[in-house]
């Protein structure tokens, strides 16, 4: 091990890639610190010690979805207590109630809804861009872009280039899960393959949108697993350059149907982000969604190699209905406050990482 961390070392110093067998034993070790050490050095090489964050509005407009993934506690069925869709007078209202408050940004997904047509989801984007056309929406996974072209007849390409042309800005880069078959038939069987999810989000880089990337970590995965699923984040991002930022989601398990996931905890949290700064060499960003990991994990991994931790959010539904004792908001000055006593600058950005 010794001999490996030697080898790790010297590697991060030289801006050298990191090999899988290297990203594995990783996190098999228990030595967070230096684990933590190197991917805060090789953060302070790409971004020294600028900490982004922005103004942004989170919009789910139905969680109505013909999937039942056993990790989601959001989406519902027809009949389901709890179950709705927004009215696009709805979505324009908090869409205003975004531009009030400074927002730069409006993120939505949904779930798969059975019923409504391809155009409903051109409107929503033109219904925000007429409240504010300033807005930048990032909106929809690979899932739902797939999803769109079964409903429309159309190909992948055509339903961006239509999305485009409605007013879609860029894409969240959810949908991801676990990008291994193997783990994605147990979690989310109905889901479209890891390679289909890939294929798609290919398509989304070529037609000059960029996306996020995420990986869902803690449920049924091994370690070999999240190896795998950055190799082929990285491997897609050597081809594209597409990806944003990447951003390790944790698992929150209460309400959830995968059976034995006990959720993260704070360590593991910490050695993926780090390792994922490391072994993702060509990303620039990777981000603390502090939505999931709470808000003093986050602040802690500003110091595991994290350069951003997203936004103030405000009315965030996946995460919570799954456990997430977070807040659902956090105003521009506390997140301004938090990234200061961690010792770092904080930088507020729009969804495309101009400086604001």
């Amino acid at each position: 091990m010794l001999k490996l961390f030697a080898t790790v070392k010297e590697k991060v110093a030289a801006d050298t890639r990191i090999s899988d067998a290297e990203a594995l034993a990783l996190f098999e070790s228990s030595d967070l610190l230096f684990i933590g050490g190197l991917a805060a050095e090789a953060n302070r090489r790409k971004n020294g010690d600028k900490v982004y964050f922005n103004v942004n509005r989170h919009i789910n407009y139905t969680n109505l979805c013909v999937n039942r993934c056993k990790f989601c506690a959001f989406s519902k069925e027809v009949d389901e207590p709890g179950v709705y869709t927004l009215a696009l007078e709805q979505i324009a209202d908090k869409a205003r109630e975004a531009t009030a408050a400074g927002a730069t940004e409006i993120h939505t997904v949904g779930g798969l809804h059975p019923d409504l047509p391809f155009d409903f989801y051109l409107q929503m984007l033109r219904t925000i861009k007429e409240v504010s056309p300033q807005l930048h929406i990032k909106a929809f996974t690979a899932v739902e872009i797939d999803y769109f072209a079964q409903l429309s007849g159309l190909s992948i390409t055509g339903v961006i280039d239509a999305l485009k042309s409605a007013g879609l800005g860029s894409l969240p880069g959810g949908g991801a899960e676990i990008l291994g078959q193997q783990v994605r038939d147990l979690i989310c069987p109905e889901k479209i393959s890891g390679q289909r999810w890939l294929e798609v989000t290919e398509k989304v880089h070529a037609a000059g949108l960029r996306s996020n990337a995420t990986m869902l970590f803690g449920h049924l995965e091994s370690y070999a697993d999240r190896v795998e699923h950055l190799r082929l984040l990285r491997e897609l991002q050597d081809r594209t350059g597409g990806f944003q930022t990447f951003i390790p989601l944790a698992f929150q398990p209460d309400n959830t149907r995968v059976p034995g996931a006990k959720g993260v905890v704070g360590v593991d949290a910490l050695k993926t982000l780090a390792i994922s700064r490391l072994y993702l060499d060509n990303f620039q960003h990777i981000k603390a969604y502090w939505v999931m990991l709470g808000l003093k994990i986050a602040q802690t991994a500003l110091c595991f190699g994290v350069n951003d931790l997203d936004g103030t959010v405000v009315e965030e539904k996946i995460g919570h209905d799954a456990g997430a004792d977070s807040p659902q908001a956090m105003g521009k000055e506390q997140i301004i406050d938090l990234i200061r006593k961690a010792g770092r600058v904080p930088v507020e950005r729009d969804t495309l990482y101009n400086e604001i």
